[in-house]
């Protein structure tokens, strides 16, 4: 569980970038698509199908970031880490959304489960 939590963390970091890219590609979109994941998780009544995509998602997360930590760290400039990262970040809203979630949705559970117990249990009994 230590180790989920600590993923999940790390990956909300990574994640956090995501809305500032998406403004920045597309300026001209008004509706990003982001939402603040904080305000979505006072609802925590998420259900079973909703959690199950969280932990199908959160598997391929620790994957794509298990991937890219060993070369983030061995990357020669920061440019390359940058670089590095928002790859990595790509690839994590790719999983996250080939499991049918969409990024706020994600979030939201995420920082649930390190900030509400019934959520973290109904997630690791899951798991």
């Amino acid at each position: 569980m230590n180790k989920l939590l600590i993923s999940v963390t790390a990956s909300l970091a990574l994640l956090a970038a995501a809305p500032a890219m998406a403004q920045q590609d597309s300026a001209a979109d008004q509706g990003s698509g982001y939402a603040d994941p904080a305000a979505e998780a006072q609802q925590a009544n998420y259900s079973d199908s909703e959690l199950n995509q969280f932990v199908e998602a959160q598997s391929g997360v620790m994957e794509v970031r298990e991937d890219y930590i060993a070369k983030i760290e061995a990357a020669d400039s920061q440019e390359k880490a940058q670089e590095l990262q928002m790859e990595a970040n790509d690839e994590m809203v790719s999983v996250i959304e080939d499991s049918g979630m969409d990024i706020p949705t994600y979030n939201a559970i995420a920082t649930a489960y390190s900030s509400q117990p019934d959520v973290r249990e109904r997630i690791d009994s899951m798991m």
